[in-house]
């Protein structure tokens, strides 16, 4: 459980955290935080850059009658621990979800990612056919630019985040209006976003060494990129979802259409790129008719 000085200010109903501890011999590990609830066939959740298993608070209420759902903090973030010298690249964060699902032994998974997560999604697929059973990816993050489409101030702050000699300093600044306004950038319906969500996003970030964690994520999204070049491997059903308004063009979907044929395919219409914050039913819905 996380320490009484970093406890999360939201609570989703029904749920219990848990710990899964770092491997021996694994000294660049640390300790995993996820959240559980419901009952049913398992079902991981995969949150985006910058934010928590809280990411799912609407969305895992919805799916929690048909499945047993787990909801991660990915390596170094929420609530995970922060280890010195950790990477932060796409293999690395692989790993971590890895770790979920070979602790708890899970078998027969229904995989769901968002942004970084849907990545992480269908590479663990890739990895671990025997354990997975489907992937529903949401506006997988793995195309260049990014999150500096959404808006000028997300291209001003991520590249100061990147810049060598100052970027660990403003990756260290964070004012609740900025966040809220990049935040806001990646939504449709800029109203689906809680201000008591970015609250516990600050507290999180306020945590002992997750400046280095943040500056690290966002100088491995090349990593994200080179992983669309696992998508062939995966052999499970995938769903792959769009906000109409997503920071991904077009092009960036139908060239995951292609190497991903055999995919379903929803765009949602009027939505962002955080589908879960705004459409969570929409998510919901793909998963409870074939749970």
């Amino acid at each position: 459980m996380p320490s009484q000085e970093s406890r999360p200010t939201i609570h989703i109903a029904g749920t219990t955290s848990h710990i899964i501890a770092p491997r021996a011999g694994h000294s660049r590990e640390g300790t995993l935080r996820y959240l559980k609830a419901g009952s049913g066939a398992p079902l991981v959740l995969l949150h985006t850059v910058r934010t928590q298993a809280e990411h799912f608070r609407l969305l895992l209420p919805l799916i929690a009658d048909q499945y047993t759902v787990y909801a991660l903090d990915l390596p170094g973030m929420g609530y995970s621990e922060i280890v010195p010298g950790a990477s932060y690249d796409e293999p690395a964060m692989r790993t971590g979800v890895e770790r979920l699902l070979t602790e708890l032994d899970l078998h027969d998974v229904t995989l769901v990612g968002e942004s970084m997560g849907a990545v992480l999604a269908l590479t663990t697929a890739a990895d671990l056919p025997e354990r997975v059973r489907r992937v529903v990816a949401v506006n997988t993050y793995d195309f260049r630019g990014g999150i500096a489409r959404s808006s000028f101030l997300a291209r001003v702050v991520i590249s100061g985040v990147l810049a060598p000699g100052v970027g660990p300093v403003i990756a260290g600044v964070e004012p609740k209006s900025a966040l809220s306004k990049i935040l806001q950038g990646g939504l449709g319906d800029k109203s689906a976003l809680r201000e008591d969500y970015v609250d516990e996003l600050l507290q999180v970030g306020g945590r002992p060494g997750y400046p280095t964690v943040a500056r690290g994520v966002y100088q491995a999204l090349p990593s994200l990129i080179a992983a669309r070049s696992r998508y062939p491997e995966v052999k499970a059903p995938v769903h792959l979802v769009y906000g109409e308004k997503d920071w991904s063009r077009s092009s960036d979907r139908e060239a995951n259409k292609q190497l991903l044929p055999a995919a379903g395919f929803t765009q949602v219409p009027k939505a962002g790129h955080f589908i879960a914050l705004e459409r969570p039913d929409v998510v919901a819905d793909l998963l409870n008719a074939v749970a």
